[in-house]
């Protein structure tokens, strides 16, 4: 199946140049499915399976079909990109209505005019792996260099997608973190001005925060916010 090298190094040199501050993880898994459609020879459509903690779903997709081919997998819990996700392997359907590995997925995949499919395992982390499905329109779509050009293509997908979920995860680590600050530096400015009206220890001032918290069902936090608040009303 003939298709340019320039494009498929062009396509390489694109994942490598995402710049994970300007997006995020579903930012990436858009662009890489969109460049496997333009990419990949045969493709006609192309989905991103993500299975975590045993929860499967697609993120990301170029086309209607693709999704719906791929939930039918995830409400029957069979089908090629699960196998491929599971397994981290390639799994090939050269002839999508005639194969009668997934019961019923072969006629739905016939009647959405899809001939062949192409799924192939995208380990990103320990706990997430996933699979890039591409389907396409006729029967043998995909010949021998096809499927060997989509699995050099997972590979440097694979370091741009792990990248981005370690950067997603960092981000929101430091949004907890700053959150968590925030919220200490709060209720130690209550706790003092409770010390100052009461004369009581920092132990006391922190019981009488908790047990006001419990009382009215609200959030230590919140509890400790709405007392600094009104002392610097006052």
């Amino acid at each position: 199946m003939a298709h340019d090298p320039a494009d498929q190094a062009a396509a390489f040199a694109e994942l490598g140049r995402i710049k994970l501050g300007e997006t995020d993880l579903n930012g990436v898994l858009d662009r890489v499915a969109d460049l496997a459609q333009r990419t990949l020879p045969g493709a006609e459509q192309v989905s991103i399976t993500l299975i975590r903690d045993g929860a499967a779903h697609t993120p990301a997709h170029t086309g209607e079909i693709a999704l719906q081919l791929d939930e039918w997998q995830y409400r029957q819990d069979r089908g090629p990109s699960l196998e491929a996700a599971a397994a981290k392997t390639t799994i090939s359907v050269p002839d999508a209505g005639r194969d009668g590995r997934w019961d019923g997925w072969s006629e739905l995949a016939a009647t959405s005019g899809i001939g062949s499919m192409l799924s192939v395992g995208l380990p990103i982390v320990e706990n997430v792996t996933g699979a890039l499905n591409i389907y396409g329109r006729s029967p043998g779509a995909f010949d021998d260099e096809a499927i060997a050009l989509a699995q050099t293509f997972v590979r440097y997908a694979a370091v741009a997608l792990a990248n981005a979920h370690l950067y997603d995860t960092t981000a929101t680590l430091a949004q907890h973190m700053q959150a968590a600050m925030e919220s200490r530096a709060v209720i130690e400015q209550a706790k003092g001005i409770i010390m100052g009206e009461r004369r009581c220890s920092a132990d006391e001032a922190f019981a009488i925060l908790t047990r006001v918290s419990q009382d009215t069902n609200r959030k230590l936090r919140d509890v400790a916010a709405a007392l600094v608040e009104r002392t610097q009303r006052g």
